[in-house]
Order: structure tokens, then C-alpha cells, then sequence
């Protein structure tokens, strides 16, 4: 009996600590670890000597001198990695010195600036215009539509990745920061993020996103994705929508893609395209016989009602403003894809890591205007108006003129 007692005794004790290891895990998630995906055996990226250790993790110190976030804040506020941005760059001035460094600065205010307006423009837009998902909090955003939103827990940066939007480079540079591929030729990490080959940073096995916080933590996926948009450097690159559109048409259709072909290509010809005889089953064999889609059919199929009653859209052509929720995430930087190259540089000075990578160099696009004087003016002009209503939302939220040539 005796022994019975003390197990019983040992049982019970064992509850009560676990009940209040339990309170005080939730009242202070910083104060475990929480990235079982984070392998703690990498040396930091910053240091020299070795080739990798975890540099301290928002469930460390980090979090516990910040301030707490409410959770069911809609609009989450930027405090922690807003003021993270400006202690970097306050650092970084101090360090230039001179007439160069003078115009760095200068430069540098002038973007800051640029960067305000267009936040405070998205902030307008999500209080002034009706369109749909705008007024539901992060917590109502399904756990499906936060794949874009990937997070790196070593940086404590959140990237929301666009496709078409120079996604492929941000990703790569991603992959360099979280050092979480090795290349087969060093047997390390990857330190360039042009030598990182592109099909390989769209393995989604690659990223932790959102989407996948709910497999990994359960429960607690929503507590942690709320401090983590507190505390983390958010960022995103946008587009022009049309051009987006056309960028995509041609990737996606404008050559032989046999899984674009047979999901979306195909359905396009058979519903706009007037074909009565069967279609070829492989792309190869379609475009070799001068079968295609034309753009017409791309956008009549965008704006057919029962496209989206079948599946959502396919990321290449969603709107921006449903992949990254800019009315429920409060973004630090908001890139442009017309001004890749001055935007990514700043924003890697801004996270403080430009000393330890380049943006990779990508082609040029053709300009915007004659993207869409070629494209558009094939499209009847109603079909115009109509795509131009369905995309509204991320031409208004990011700035984009309304495309009077287009829609005249």
C-alpha cells in the first residue's frame, strides 16, 4: 500500500507542475523553444570563424524585453520590428562619415519617406474602399490562404512571397539568410544566392509558413503567429497588375507547360476557344499543331464566374491583396518591382544583412505602358473594364495608376 501511496502522491505532484509549466508557457511563450524546425547546431551566419549557431530566437530574451501583443488586434502593430529597422539604420549612419556619406543618407531619408507614404496609402485604401476580405481580422483568414507568408525565426523576418514579383530572388536570398540549403558542391550552406539553382527555392519543403503552423504547433499556431507579426521585419514586393497578368500569361502559357496546360490551358481552349475535334493531351503536341491559349481566352477565363466556384486562383494570377492580406498585416516594407534594385538594396541595409549578401541581378522588363498597349489591345474594352474592377483592390492599395490608355 505504501508503494501505491507514493505513486499516487508523485502522480498528482507531477499534474500540478505540469498545470503550472502549462500557465507559464502561456503567459511567456518566449520562454521556450518553439522552432523544432530551427536546428540549433548552425553557427551564426554573421560570424566568420564558424559555419553556423543559432543566434538568439524570439523565444529567448528578444521577446521577453519587448512588449506583449494582443492577440485579437486586427491590424497588427509593427513596435518590434518597426524599431528593430530604425536602431539598424540609426547604427549604419553613424558608421558614414563625409560627403558620401551625406548623400547615402540623404538617399536613404528619401526612401524611408517613400516607404511611409506607401504604407500610410495602403492604410487609406483599407478604410476607404469595399472590396472583399477587408474587413475581417488575421484570426478570420483561413489557415489555407497564409501559405505566402513565410518566416525566418533565426532573422525574425516575414516574407510575403508574389509570384511574378521577383519572388524567385527573394526566395533564394531566404534561403542564404536561414541557411537552410546545402550546396552539394561545398557541402555547406549556400553563401550566394545566384548560385542557389531556381527550381529548388520553389521546394515548399524549403520555408516555414503560416500555412503549416497548425501541423507544427497546434493549438498555440494562432498565439505564435500573433507575436511573431509583433515582433518580426515584414516585407513584400508588388507589381503593376496588369503587367503581372501579362508576365504570367507568358510564362505560364506562352510556351509548352504541361501542368499548366493540362490544368488551366486546356480548359481555357475548350470553353473560349471554339474547338469542337479533341485537344492534343501533352502541351508539346498542342503547340506544335498551333493550338494555344490566346490572351483573350486567359482573361475571358478570369473573369468567368464558375472559374473560381471550381478552384481559387491559381497564385500566379491571384490578387496580391488576397495572398498577403495588407489590411490585416501590417507590413515594415513594401518593394516595387519597377524600383527592384534601389528598394531591395535598401531593405537589405534596413535588416542589416547587405554585408552579407547581394540581391541577385535579374533580366529587365520591358516597360509597363507598352506591356499593356500590346497585350489590351486585342481584349474588347467591356472585358477591359471588367478585369480592371476584378484587380482594383491592388492597383488602389499599391499605388498603381488607373490605366486610362487600357480602359478608354
Amino acid at each position: 500500500m505504501g508503494v501505491w501511496r507514493g505513486l499516487r502522491v508523485a502522480f498528482v505532484l507531477g499534474s500540478v507542475f505540469m498545470i503550472l509549466l502549462i500557465i507559464v508557457y502561456w503567459d511567456d511563450v518566449g520562454g521556450f523553444n518553439l522552432y523544432p524546425l530551427q536546428d540549433h547546431k548552425r553557427c551564426p551566419l554573421q560570424s566568420p570563424s564558424c559555419p553556423r549557431t543559432t543566434t538568439p530566437s524570439p523565444s529567448t530574451a528578444g521577446l521577453q524585453s519587448r512588449s506583449p501583443l494582443p492577440v485579437s488586434t486586427t491590424i497588427f502593430s509593427t513596435k518590434g520590428g518597426g524599431a528593430a529597422v530604425e536602431d539598424r539604420q540609426e547604427q549604419r549612419e553613424v558608421k558614414t562619415t563625409g560627403g558620401e556619406g551625406e548623400q547615402k543618407r540623404i538617399s536613404s531619408r528619401r526612401l524611408d519617406v517613400e516607404q511611409e507614404e506607401r504604407k500610410q496609402r495602403i492604410m487609406d485604401v483599407c478604410s476607404d474602399l469595399d472590396f472583399p476580405g477587408r474587413t475581417r481580422s488575421f484570426e478570420q483568414i483561413p489557415n489555407r490562404e497564409l501559405d505566402h507568408l513565410i518566416v525566418d525565426d533565426t532573422n525574425q523576418i516575414i516574407y510575403c512571397y508574389v509570384p511574378k514579383v521577383a519572388c524567385t530572388n527573394w526566395k533564394r536570398v531566404m534561403v542564404v539568410l536561414s541557411q537552410a540549403l546545402i550546396s552539394p558542391s561545398s557541402g555547406k550552406p549556400y553563401t550566394d544566392p545566384e548560385a542557389i539553382p531556381p527550381d529548388l527555392v520553389h521546394n515548399a519543403t524549403l520555408y516555414l509558413t503560416f500555412a503549416k503552423f497548425w501541423r507544427h504547433y497546434g493549438s498555440l499556431s494562432r498565439h505564435l503567429m500573433a507575436l511573431k507579426l509583433q515582433h518580426y521585419t515584414k516585407f513584400l514586393f508588388v507589381r503593376d497588375p496588369f503587367v503581372r497578368l501579362i508576365s504570367a500569361f507568358r510564362n505560364k502559357f506562352g510556351r509548352p507547360n504541361e501542368d499548366f496546360y493540362k490544368q488551366f490551358g486546356s480548359v481555357m481552349l475548350r470553353r473560349y476557344g471554339n474547338i469542337s475535334e479533341s485537344l492534343p493531351e501533352k502541351a508539346a503536341q498542342a503547340f506544335a499543331a498551333g493550338i494555344k491559349p490566346t490572351f483573350q481566352q486567359f482573361v475571358s477565363y478570369l473573369l468567368d464566374p464558375e472559374t473560381e466556384k471550381e478552384n481559387i486562383f491559381n497564385e500566379h494570377w491571384r490578387q496580391i491583396y488576397r495572398l498577403c492580406h495588407p489590411c490585416q498585416v501590417k507590413y515594415d516594407f513594401i518593394g516595387r518591382l519597377e524600383t527592384l534594385e534601389s528598394d531591395a538594396d535598401h531593405l537589405l541595409k534596413l535588416l542589416d544583412v547587405d554585408h552579407l549578401l547581394h540581391f541577385p541581378s535579374g533580366a529587365r522588363n520591358r516597360t509597363a505602358a507598352s506591356w499593356e498597349r500590346d497585350w489590351f489591345s486585342q481584349i474588347p474594352l467591356t472585358m477591359r473594364r471588367e478585369l480592371y474592377k476584378l484587380y482594383q483592390p491592388d492597383f488602389e492599395l499599391f499605388g498603381y495608376p488607373k490605366p486610362d490608355s487600357v480602359l478608354h
